[in-house]
């Protein structure tokens, strides 16, 4: 992770007044004046002068107004403030206002701050209120209830506590930090397009929802298809049309893959899994690449910022009223997708943030509680499973219920049909400071468990699994992690999860490429893998297939290349799994002879051919329909260019006939 922000501990807290809390309190506007508040990185925002409470009456009702002298027309309308409830967590519309509930057991005061749009790109807050903690707090958790106009508004918080990373915390008060439970983030409006002052990292804010978010989903309702009927299709949002061969009116977005979807349909395909749409930052990994000549971004979007929003950026609106239209465009894809048969699942990315290590910024979780959210040494530092710098506590009780409550919403609000899980084996891992108190309620003999310790029975999986909402949907583990833990055929199911089967694609490989040794193994794929599934309860469907995916070769390129070419990525092709267990049928590379294409063509077949026929549910990954190559990169997750864009021109060439054989594939599977 690069240092984009840093916490400092030489700011001046902004001073605040305490108000009377007696219900309720007004806020007329007041003047913003700017204060030379040090921040790393380039958030550095204006802050309001400290609230003056005068004592008023109104209608019998003890009132606190704030009266300020005005220099031009009123930035903000007149706000109701009252005490608020505690459930549930968000911003949520209710008792005629919004109310807002946040936790944070270490913080030692909190701020709402509210944000108009024209502020968001001045790096201004608005307005901002202290959450007093005698009236707005219970038990762990803040919360206020506002009442007026919040059109074109956003909000965040700010928390104050001790900056002290060796015992994990991170509180800074000048950082303006994301709701957890926002539905929606705002920063900048168009993917890969630096912010103000070519700022990577732009402040953000979150969406204030009203009483008017409605969307008409002309009755639809979940496809339930069993899932042993599925041919799932994996595909990225943006890489799906972006390319200019798909001459549609929306590249790159959630109505450009409406557009697209009848391709699905002729295809055969009935179920497609959708590649992180959580809010995520492309600019992450930003930088110049001398290689190609152009700047890498983080195209994948494994490394999400907020897991309640969709990805704004694969929207044609952006930011577009507050990101309401992009939550919309989402709902379309959904509703669109079930109306020709298609169900959608998600692709989650619970092991870890956008945060990264100690070095990494400050966001959204970090700065509302750090030791909460996140899998701890007993020195603060950051455990690491995921590769990515930290871990997500997930079976810490308050963050189970975040993820718990986070799908649900997908399922109830978005009519999402299931989700995979990036690197799932996370969520089976001891949460920090592990003890059976904590889980269960009351202490067990023997209970020696440290953090990260595999669990048998792992509480979030068994909440996930007897949810009445999640035990309706599909739930698909990868079932591994970057710290070693390999679980396929024994990720903890409760007969009810399946797992992509790593052991498939590369039995598959070897035995098609004609490795020696693997026929037995290689029947056993085929009929559903009964050595992995059958002795826990489980069927052929719990198995999902793959011989490609996004991470590795493409299906075109497992036949062309014996060996990696990731130059393009800029790391001296040191990136990237080394053992692909590909064959290039006696050549390297595209220019060969015509003999060794029609061999890789037919190689092409077999495997697909194999997808099909095998028991278990198969995943064919996006442009291996037509032939897609990506040169032999078998990394490509920074690069926002034709590398990773499918190529509509080359699915239409007359002289392809490969498409037409998935086709008839597909078809052939439907009917057995």
């Amino acid at each position: 992770m690069n240092l984009l922000h840093s916490p400092s501990r030489s700011l001046q807290l902004p001073k605040f007044i305490s108000h009377f809390q007696i219900t309720p309190r007004f806020y007329l506007p007041k003047r913003v004046i700017t204060s030379n508040l040090e921040t790393i990185g380039s958030n550095i925002f204006s802050t309001s002068t400290a609230l003056i409470p005068i004592k008023a009456a109104s209608e019998g009702v003890d009132t606190a107004v704030v009266v300020e002298e005005e220099e031009e027309e009123p930035k903000f309308k007149k706000i109701q403030v009252f005490k608020g409830r505690p459930a549930p967590f968000g911003a949520t519309v209710r008792d005629g206002g919004v109310n807002f509930a946040i936790f944070s057991a270490n913080a030692v005061s909190a701020t709402l701050c509210l944000i108009s749009l024209s502020d968001l790109s001045e790096n201004r807050v608005t307005e901002q209120f202290f959450l007093d903690p005698l009236t707005n707090k219970t038990g762990d958790v803040w919360h206020v209830l506002l009442k007026g106009d919040f059109k074109d508004m956003l909000y965040g918080y700010k928390f104050n506590g001790n900056f002290s990373p060796e015992v994990g915390l991170y509180y800074d008060p000048s950082k303006i930090v994301l709701d957890p439970y926002a539905k929606s983030v705002i920063s900048r409006g168009e993917f890969g397009v630096l912010g103000h002052d070519d700022n990577r990292w732009p402040q953000m804010a979150c969406m204030i929802p009203t009483a008017e978010n409605k969307f008409d989903w002309e009755g639809d309702s979940p496809l339930k298809y069993p899932q042993r009927d599925l041919i799932i299709y994996e595909m990225h949002v943006r890489g799906f049309t972006q390319h200019e061969s798909s001459r549609i009116e929306f590249p790159g977005t959630y109505l450009g893959v409406v557009e697209k979807l009848d391709h699905l349909k002729e295809l055969g395909v009935n179920c497609i899994e959708l590649m992180p749409c959580h809010e995520f930052n492309e600019l992450e990994y930003y930088g110049y690449n001398s290689v190609l000549g152009d700047y890498k971004v983080n195209f994948w979007g494994y490394s999400t910022v907020n897991y309640f929003s969709p990805m704004t950026r694969y929207s044609s609106a952006g930011t577009r009223n507050c990101g309401l239209d992009a939550i919309n465009e989402f709902k379309l894809l959904v509703r669109e997708a079930h109306k020709r048969g298609i169900e959608v699942f998600m692709d989650v990315v619970f092991n870890h943030t956008a945060e990264g290590n100690e070095k990494g910024p400050i966001l959204s979780f970090r700065g509302v509680d750090n030791s909460i959210y996140y899998m701890l040494a007993p020195k603060g530092e950051f455990y690491n499973y995921s590769g990515c710098g930290n871990t997500f506590n997930c079976n810490h009780p308050v963050v189970r219920q975040f993820i718990l409550d986070c799908l649900r919403y997908w399922v109830t609000e978005m009519h999402v049909d299931g989700f995979r899980f990036d690197l799932a084996s996370i969520m089976t891992r001891s949460s920090s400071l592990w003890d059976a108190v904590n889980v269960f309620g009351s202490p067990i003999e023997g209970d020696l468990l440290t953090t990260g310790t595999p669990l048998s029975s792992p509480p979030l999986i068994d909440m996930m699994s007897n949810d009445p909402i999640l035990c309706d949907v599909k739930l698909i583990a990868e079932a591994w992690d970057a710290g070693g833990l390999y679980q396929v055929g024994m990720f903890p199911h409760w007969r009810m999860w399946s797992e992509w089967n790593g052991k498939y694609r590369d039995v598959v490989r070897q035995f098609i490429k004609g490795t020696d040794g693997f026929s037995g193994a290689f029947a056993e794929c085929l009929c559903g893998s009964p050595g992995l599934y059958q002795e826990g309860g489980r069927k052929p469907w719990n198995s999902i297939n793959f011989v490609c995916a996004h991470d590795g070769f493409t299906l075109a390129d497992l036949v062309t290349y014996n060996e990696k070419h990731n130059l393009a990525n800029g790391e001296d092709n040191n990136d990237g799994e080394n053992h692909n267990n590909s064959w290039n049928c006696g050549q390297e590379g595209e220019f060969v002879s015509i003999s060794v294409k029609k061999l890789r063509k037919r190689q092409m077949k077999n495997f697909f051919l194999c997808l099909m026929v095998s028991q278990g549910v198969p995943m064919i990954y996006m442009g291996d329909e037509y032939g897609h190559t990506k040169g032999g990169n078998n990394n490509t997750y920074c690069h926002d260019n034709y590398i990773n864009y499918f190529h509509w021109d080359k699915k239409e060439e007359s002289s392809s006939d490969f498409f037409r054989f998935c086709c008839l594939m597909t078809k052939f599977r439907h009917e057995m």
